[in-house]
């Protein structure tokens, strides 16, 4: 061969010939069979062995290999029943029976009606039982089963009549026995019911949980948000609460209930924030107004117990604004309203506690404000200045309490307990005026407004006074004490007697004239001022 040259191309190998199709093996029905009873014969000796579970996969195999055959189906739904899992048992009996519609086994039926009671499908329950009855009328097993669903049926009958009288406790006592006459999972209206029960009673906590639950089991289910959506509205918690509703809504837009509770959640939530706004305005009447209207929106119904959580924080509100309006009778029923729906809540303990202050309720007045420093040194709201705060008022209180014991300085000259030196003055002088003996007035009560501005004039004496320390008003040569006519200045005395008609010059040199109850022409001898004590 040449150089260069190149070799022919090697020929391509001949393809493989086509593989014969396999053969198909001929299945013998009659096998398929024994295999089917074999596995259903392991599955009754793993039901025995109470493998319920290896029970139930050994039955599907069978029910594969035959799934004509309903005792496979009914021995499943025995395994199914022991698990507690009626929804599935429940359905193969379904099938079985159907399958034996010609002539039902009773032994099917009962197992049925068993599924039907445990899920508490009383009336489908009664059905099925009268059908093994026109079979085997002394059927022992039906019989028994038939007394269970009527008293099932019964416990229904109770709840729904206490409900209608709304007699909770009964009411909640029927739904227990209810639940007591079912084995298997509650019902998607009963436990609705028990979050419906929860609230009319007022238990928040039990009505949270038993919403949760319906929630967890239904979370797809409108009827089971709305319904968590208005527990956490009567809670106060408004935006989840909206949040539920909007899903809800979704589910269903044309949810009734929904629609409704959402544009309730939004008008409380404006008019809650504009009422808030306006206190912190000092426009009262407008806070008090919008507390007001914003309340008429939450309601006050006994299936949505009286209106929960979130109308006793605006009672509260209401009731700090009626105290602000010095409208205290009215602010006190607001705040007993309040701690009725939210009895611990600290901010209405509170509340009640200053008004109980002002009305001189001093006993309510402290017992409210240890029950509120306990509460807030357990609630997550409150910061340590509240407790603090809390402390303070309720030494003030316990000093009120002591003075209202003895001598209150500030009743027997008129005056509020946050007055200023200026309307000290103007009611010593009105008060002086009005019980001076010359005048007709009675001399204890003279010396007891002598005595109270005496300890009131003066801002050290009046500090002491008000942290409840005994302080006594009759201090000879005192700068506010009797020496000093009561804490006026000399001005002040030659005004006050001008008016009562003394003559002379400075302090009238007579005394206080004849005819007085300190008898004689003249002042009485031996007193400094001519008091006559």
């Amino acid at each position: 061969m040449a150089s260069g040259s190149t070799s022919p191309p090697s020929p391509s190998p001949a393809p493989d010939p086509p593989s014969p199709p396999p053969v198909e093996q001929a299945v013998n029905p009659e096998d398929i069979i024994k295999q089917a009873e074999k596995t259903k014969e392991q599955g009754n000796v793993a039901f025995k062995a109470a493998k319920y579970l290896e029970a139930v996969d050994l039955y599907t195999k069978a029910i594969e290999l035959n799934p004509l055959e309903p005792s496979y189906l009914t021995n499943r739904a025995a395994s199914y029943m022991s698990l507690k899992r009626f929804r599935p048992a429940l359905e193969d009996c379904q099938v079985a029976a159907s399958l034996q519609a010609a002539a039902p086994s009773s032994k099917t039926l009962l197992r049925l009606a068993r599924c039907q009671l445990a899920l508490a499908s009383s009336t489908a329950a009664a059905s099925t039982i009268r059908n093994i009855l026109a079979i085997e009328p002394k059927n022992a097993q039906a019989i028994l089963l038939r007394d269970k669903v009527q008293q099932l049926e019964n416990h229904v009958k109770n709840f729904e009549a206490a409900r209608q009288r709304k007699d909770w406790g009964h009411a909640r006592l029927a739904l227990d026995k209810c639940l007591q006459a079912i084995e298997g999972e509650t019902p998607p209206e009963w436990r609705f019911w028990r979050v419906e029960l929860e609230l009319c009673r007022g238990s928040w906590e039990a009505a949270n949980t038993a919403a949760n639950d319906a929630l967890r089991l239904n979370p797809n289910s409108p009827d089971a948000l709305a319904l968590r959506g208005l527990v956490l509205f009567l809670y106060g918690r408004l935006p989840p609460a909206l949040q539920h509703v909007l899903s809800a809504l979704r589910y269903d837009p044309g949810h009734e209930g929904a629609q409704k509770l959402r544009k309730r959640i939004k008008d409380v939530e404006r008019l809650k924030e504009e009422g808030n706004v306006a206190f912190k305005s000092g426009k009262l009447q407008e806070a008090y107004d919008k507390y007001t209207e914003c309340l008429e929106r939450i309601g006050a119904t006994e299936e949505e117990g009286k209106g929960g959580q979130i109308r006793g924080t605006l009672l509260s509100n209401r009731a700090t604004t009626l105290v602000k309006l010095d409208r205290y009778e009215d602010a006190l029923a607001d705040a007993k309203a309040s701690l009725e729906l939210t009895p611990n809540s600290f901010k209405a303990l509170r509340t009640r506690a200053r008004i109980n202050l002002h009305l001189e309720k001093y006993d309510a007045s402290i017992a409210d404000f240890n029950s509120a420093i306990q509460q807030a040194q357990t609630e997550s709201t409150a910061a340590d200045a509240d407790v603090r705060a809390l402390r303070s008022e309720l030494k003030k209180a316990e000093a009120a309490l002591k003075r209202s014991k003895t001598k209150d300085y500030y009743k027997i000259l008129g005056v509020a307990r946050d007055c200023s030196e200026s309307d000290i003055k103007k009611a010593y002088r009105r008060e002086s005026l009005k019980h001076h003996p010359d005048k007709g007035g009675d001399e204890e009560k003279f010396k007891l407004v002598v005595e109270a501005n005496a300890v009131l004039s003066d801002p050290g004496r009046r500090e002491r006074y008000d942290l409840g320390e005994d302080e006594d008003g009759m201090n000879e040569g005192g700068p506010g004490g009797m020496g000093g006519f009561g804490g006026m200045s000399p001005v002040d005395m030659e005004e006050l007697f001008a008016s009562f008609g003394a003559g002379g010059g400075r302090f009238g040199g007579g005394g206080f004239g004849g005819g007085g109850p300190f008898g004689g022409g003249g002042a009485r001898r031996g007193h400094t001022h001519g008091f006559g004590f």
